[in-house]
């Protein structure tokens, strides 16, 4: 195998992870089997407990791994189903080092970060790579080079590369800041980035250069002098109007970045392959549209401080943007704190559809209710993931069903109306605090049942001949493991209810469910569930007969959402906003 180490510089979020999925893309249409790596500098050992608004969205992979959103873009770009190999924290690291210490595993030898927990960096990196059978492996160091926690990361990296120089190519995403006082780009502070891998014992080949606007020769050529790095190996990488142009645009400088780094692995550049298609997605996104809609987001965690914070739903900013594409219309998002509609501050009236997605706890509970409910009451679009479902499905026990205060035990433990309760098996890990890792997570079977809108937008906008949206290529033996797990291993896998229903399997990422007991009120009067798991105890979605587009899911369809085949559910609420 070969392996890119893919680092940051100067300042975080400059998209390590966009750069890691572009290679990835480019290297897979040369016809090379890429297996990209995120590695996290938290102590965590996975993502599942960190707040979103800490650390972005939590992704997770279709075995059940709660992951750093950087997977749902290598998901995205490369069209592929990852797995819990694919992500690396420090506490996975740590924890495992441990294990065989207390397991005399290491023979009675001091137990030190070198060798120790370098080989067990270097064993996971190579362990991803043979696990998927790859040719290259990338992986992409969190963090910014120069922070104290990720330094045993970029030590095992070296020492990688120490042993075997020509299978290891470092590639260094840094950032060239504009002052508009000046007029010009700086270049010192990414010097200053190499200069502390160098430190380190570290010589980057390639450099990708972040800023605002593109990097000039006379620029180019003063990075070349002070970083060691050859003029061609620097790409520029201005800001795009979408990040589905970086591939593009690396593709393009200097006969294109996956090409530099396969000539530094002495490996043969195959011909592109399959990138038409990438590119006349990249031409209709830029191409104007007659017609926009604007979107009421209305959300817990993208307002901190004075700022808007998109990543803690990135995945569902990105699955509406495909369906946009698909649909030919232009989207318009606005972002709305949840406490704003509790507060009276928010008119959603002119908006062309709501979407509430996930969350957790009772804060801004009764804003997503309500903006819920003035999507019943004024037919206006509405999707709920997740949260989004269970929220409406509160408010339709209320004002409806006639539930006075119904609520999830989740806000209220004392209701009189839990019409969303904690999933019985999940009562015991609550009770031991128990948190991390222990939700419901991963691909799981739902029947849709037929004459639903659920139905009709995986018939209609899932139907692809090559590969139905039901019968894409998913691993059903993990799925199956993951649900003996949990008891629930009387599951028929091949079931294939065609006319009478769907059976699909989507991502799931909760602890609370709609309670059966209430079912046959909601049933009465005019509530559908068009999703159940296909033991019929689980509500997996819930739509309303008499609206022009009303869909709440359990499950996160966002999270298998592609550029070149956006997920059904989308492109059916954005159809309806139409």
């Amino acid at each position: 195998m070969k392996f890119i180490v893919v680092s940051g510089g100067v300042v975080s979020g400059l998209g390590k992870g966009i750069t890691t999925a572009s290679l990835a893309l480019l290297l897979k249409s040369r016809g090379y089997k890429v297996a990209p790596v995120k590695i996290d500098m938290y102590l965590n050992q996975d993502a599942g407990t960190i707040r979103p608004a800490e650390h972005g969205e939590v992704f997770v992979t279709h075995d059940g791994m709660e992951t750093d959103e950087d997977l749902g873009h290598y998901e995205r770009f490369m069209d592929e189903t990852l797995t819990r190999v694919n992500y690396i924290t420090t506490g996975q690291i740590y924890a495992e080092v441990l294990r065989k210490e207390r397991a005399m595993e290491y023979g009675g030898e001091d137990v030190e970060a070198i060798p120790h927990v370098t080989d067990e960096i270097i064993r996971r990196i190579t362990l991803a790579g043979e696990t998927e059978k790859a040719d290259i492996v990338i992986i992409e160091l969190g963090g910014t080079v120069g922070e104290y926690q990720n330094g045993i990361f970029f030590e095992a990296t070296r020492i990688m590369k120490l042993r075997t120089p020509s299978d290891l190519v470092h590639i260094h995403v840094t950032y060239l800041p504009y002052l508009s006082n000046v007029g010009e780009l700086k270049s010192k502070p990414a010097q200053t980035s190499v200069h502390i891998l160098n430190g380190m014992g570290i010589q980057p080949e390639i450099m990708v250069a972040r800023s605002q606007f593109p990097i000039d020769t006379w620029r180019a050529e003063r990075l070349a002098l002070f970083t060691s790095i050859y003029p061609q190996y620097i790409f520029p990488a201005h800001d795009a109007k979408s990040v589905y142009e970086v591939p593009l645009l690396l593709a393009k400088h200097n006969g294109g970045i996956d090409k530099a780094v396969l000539e530094l692995l002495h490996v043969k550049a195959k011909p592109h392959k399959k990138l038409l298609a990438w590119q006349k997605f990249v031409k209709k996104i830029e191409k104007s549209k007659k017609k926009t809609v604007t979107i009421a987001m209305v959300g817990k965690y993208s307002k901190v401080g004075d700022y808007k914070l998109t990543d803690s739903y990135v995945c569902v900013n990105e699955a509406l943007k495909h369906a946009a594409v698909f649909n030919n219309v232009d989207i318009e998002f606005d972002w709305i704190s949840s406490d704003e509609i509790e507060s009276g501050e928010k008119d959603l009236s002119t908006y062309s559809g709501i979407v509430v997605p996930q969350g957790w706890g009772s804060r801004g509970t009764e804003g997503k209710i309500r903006a819920a409910q003035f999507a019943r009451e004024h037919d206006i679009p509405y999707l709920g993931l997740c949260f989004g479902m269970q929220m409406a499905s509160i408010e339709f026990g209320r004002n409806v069903v006639g539930l006075k205060n119904a609520n999830s035990e989740e806000v209220d433990s004392k209701t009189k109306y839990p019409v969303i309760h904690v999933m019985p098996h999940q009562k015991e890990y609550l009770e031991k605090k128990q948190y991390g890792g222990t939700i419901r997570l991963g691909a799981w079977p739902c029947v849709v049942k037929s004459n639903t809108k659920l139905y009709e937008a995986y018939k209609v906008y899932g139907n692809d001949k090559k590969a139905p949206w039901w019968q894409r290529n998913i691993s059903l033996s993990q799925s199956l493991s993951l649900r003996k797990d949990n008891g629930n291993n009387d599951l028929d896998l091949d079931l294939n209810l065609d006319s009478n229903g769907l059976l699909i399997h989507e991502r799931h990422r909760h602890r609370y469910e709609f309670n059966n007991e209430f079912r046959k009120q909601f049933e009465e009067k005019g509530f559908v569930f068009s999703g159940t798991s296909p033991d019929g105890e689980l509500v997996e979605a819930i739509e309303l007969k008499d609206h022009p587009f009303f869909v709440g899911t359990q499950f996160h369809p966002e999270y298998e959402s592609r550029p070149l085949r956006p997920h059904p559910i989308f492109v059916a609420f954005v159809k309806a906003l139409l």
